[in-house]
């Protein structure tokens, strides 16, 4: 029987502190290095399942739905289970589902297994802040969110690069295996420190029904959103089918979690303006955010000829000033307004993104390198400040059920965020390919004289004219990406209006809700009570 004491236990020490943090930033490490290292691996995955890259975008998207899905639970199964217990479980989970993945023989079988792994790891990042935590002593709380922070944006630098390695010089399937030593390594040496630091557990009642309807309109919203490319959006009974029951399930799930005594998902946070004005703003910001750099990747493979390599070190360098500056802004965050610091990220995201919108196919690797260091530094003033507005004035007791429901809107808007700009840049590549095909005909010189020199290379009008098709095709992805990157600049500098409808921030707050943000985790970036 664990008893209260138990549930409070005094803070680690010496070096028992310092392999408790590397245990659980380890098992942090290897989840959110999997959000992030298959980016740059879509296209060798689709080519050797015979799959279109399309398709394989559900590797990406499949991950972060179930992930999201699983936020509400943690805090229940922690309750029920205990911290140590679940989380060791999660990782384990995770080793299995890593393992199932690289074994995959379809894509089908990869997307199911690829889900799994993004549930079972839900539980990992919240509990992770939490225990750690817990090993250090209030006034260095501090330095131990810090820590924590440092290793969720060093795993955003190391994915595309070991990711892009792995692919070229190995197989795609060991991106999965590569964790099987990580997790069973942090799963050993977290029970080994934390076994006896064990929460009380107790029975709680289960909003099964609410689960159910969330998993409902969620997974349909999004295989609607992947699959609507493919089928031609509502013109397939298929496509309107999902749209329909994700409509009527998301209204179902509204009804029932308002009237409902314990939600899953505590939806009456959203009478509070900070929470709802940060809560959007970190959501359609992130949303922004990873649909471009799912986007980028597959440009920079399938049309301008780079190596998965190479697309990776071009991804890499986004959390150099992220690195350097979060401690900065952390520290900073209670003597200037949040609202100013969000600002600020939400102009050097547009910023960014209008460089590449003038990417062209001559350029140099220097040229598309450069917005992806500037990005960095929009990332350090993205997630802390945000976060800062949106728990402020929200009480300790409902601080778990806030950073839950907030981070359960920005994962599931992460996945929504890369289905609708892979759809939109495929979309916007065959309005362009109609637009410049139609420039080529026997009354167009420079066509004329292209499609003469190839066929005194040799080639025959057949090969001439495909030739030319390839490079209509590249030119055409090329303004597409162009279009997605210029729109996400407008939309970042759109959203900054909606950080200013939310209140000051009081001097003070900013550190307090990140603190009891942290030590709420326990419950589990949750809906829990």
């Amino acid at each position: 029987m664990v008893t209260a004491a138990q549930f409070n236990p005094p803070p680690l020490q010496g070096a028992a502190r310092v392999w408790g943090t590397i245990a659980l930033s380890l098992a942090t490490f290897m989840n959110v290095l999997d959000s992030s290292i298959a980016n740059v691996s879509l296209p060798s995955i689709a080519g050797d399942l015979g799959v279109s890259v399309n398709q394989g975008t559900w590797v990406i998207t499949s991950f972060g739905v179930a992930n999201a899905i699983a936020l509400p639970l943690t805090g229940w199964l922690a309750q029920r289970f205990g911290q140590v217990r679940l989380f060791i479980t999660s990782v384990l989970l995770f080793v299995l589902a890593s393992w199932a993945c690289g074994l995959a023989p379809n894509m089908t079988t990869l997307i199911v297994f690829r889900a799994l792994q993004g549930f079972v790891a839900g539980p990992m990042i919240p509990l992770s802040q939490g225990l750690l935590l817990g090993s250090y002593p209030p006034a260095l709380a501090g330095l131990a969110m810090g820590l924590w922070a440092i290793t969720t944006l060093v795993a955003p630098v190391v994915g595309p690069l070991l990711g892009g390695w792995i692919t070229e010089n190995i197989n795609w399937s060991w991106i999965f295996y590569i964790n099987i030593p990580v997790g069973l390594l942090s799963a050993f040496m977290v029970w080994s420190i934390y076994h006896k630091r064990e929460s009380v557990t107790r029975k709680l009642p289960i909003d099964s029904v609410g689960l159910g309807l969330l998993v409902i309109w969620v997974g349909a919203l999004q295989i609607m959103l992947d699959k609507g490319k493919e089928l031609d959006w509502f013109h397939s009974p298929e496509v309107l089918g999902l749209g329909i029951v994700a409509l009527v399930g998301c209204a179902l799930f509204l009804a029932w979690e308002l009237t409902e005594e314990h939600p899953v998902v505590e939806l009456r946070l959203f009478k509070r303006r900070n929470f709802w004005s940060g809560t959007l703003a970190i959501a359609i910001g992130y949303g922004l955010f990873f649909g471009n750099i799912v986007l980028l990747p597959l440009w920079l493979q399938q049309f301008m000829g780079y190596p998965s390599i190479d697309a990776g070190m071009l991804l890499a360098p986004v959390g150099l000033f992220a690195i350097i500056l979060s401690p900065i802004v952390g520290k900073n965050v209670n003597r200037v307004d949040p609202r100013w610091l969000a600002s600020f990220a939400f102009v050097v995201f547009a910023v960014v993104l209008l460089m590449r919108s003038h990417f062209n196919t001559q350029a140099d690797f220097g040229t598309l390198m450069l917005p992806t260091v500037v990005q960095g530094i929009g990332m350090a003033f993205f997630f802390i400040p945000l976060s800062v507005i949106l728990l402020t004035g929200i009480t300790p007791d409902k601080i778990p059920a806030a950073s839950g429901l907030s981070s359960f809107v920005r994962i599931v808007a992460g996945s929504f965020g890369t289905s609708i700009a892979t759809t939109i840049w495929q979309d916007r590549a065959a309005l362009h390919h109609a637009q410049l095909v139609e420039s080529i005909s026997l009354g167009n010189s420079t066509a004329t004289q292209v499609l003469a020199g190839m066929g005194n290379a040799g080639l025959t009008p057949e090969q001439a004219l495909a030739q030319v098709n390839r490079l209509v095709d590249q030119q055409a992805y090329m303004l597409a990406a162009n279009d997605v990157f210029y729109a996400s600049a407008l939309i970042f500098l759109l959203l900054i209006p909606l950080v200013w409808l939310s209140r000051p921030v009081q001097a003070g707050a900013g550190s307090g809700a990140i603190g009891h943000q942290g030590t709420g985790s326990a419950d589990a970036s949750a809906g829990a009570h």
